[in-house]
């Protein structure tokens, strides 16, 4: 039996039923969303989205990395992104622990990752508004390409625009 056994047989049962053979893979929306890797977002469903309506790029924090970006230039000049929401979440994991905290925790187990850094997030808004600056002025993106923030409240569903 493998580890993987539950999910190869749920995705059986879920290709019976697939009717999303016509999306094309661009944003139909034209939004593209930067948010965390947490299993309590479900981004399509509170933002009132379908499967091909937007770009969502997930990882630890919602945090706009290098990667992020560059994965931003290919949404707006390849797959019909036009605007960006960079949505954090109330009880981050990333808000709990410091970089320090995460070499220590991985050097326990023998592993050296001093060399990665974590972007963990001491302070929520004063991130997301660090995050919505690089986007908009990233030299990659077009001047004046809408962007915003906000903070979903997974305890409650809602959503707390950025003052900004």
């Amino acid at each position: 039996m493998s580890a993987f056994d539950d999910l190869f047989a749920a995705n059986a049962e879920f290709a019976k039923e697939f009717g999303s053979s016509d999306l094309t893979g661009r944003a139909a929306r034209g939004l593209g969303v930067v948010t965390c890797m947490d299993s309590r977002i479900d981004p399509l469903g509170l933002l009132g989205l379908r499967p091909g309506d937007a770009k969502i790029l997930r990882n630890a924090g919602a945090r706009v990395t290098d990667d992020v970006l560059r994965t931003l230039v290919v949404g707006v000049y390849v797959l019909g992104v036009e605007r960006v929401l960079v949505m954090p979440h109330t009880d981050c994991g990333m808000t709990k622990v410091t970089d320090a905290d995460i070499h220590e925790l991985t050097a326990e187990r023998g592993v050296d990752t001093r060399s990665l850094d974590f972007h963990t997030v001491p302070d929520q808004w004063a991130a997301l508004r660090h995050d919505l600056t690089r986007i908009r002025t990233s030299p990659f993106l077009p001047t004046g390409m809408p962007v915003t923030g906000a903070i979903y409240d997974v305890h409650t569903g809602r959503l707390s625009p950025v003052e900004y």
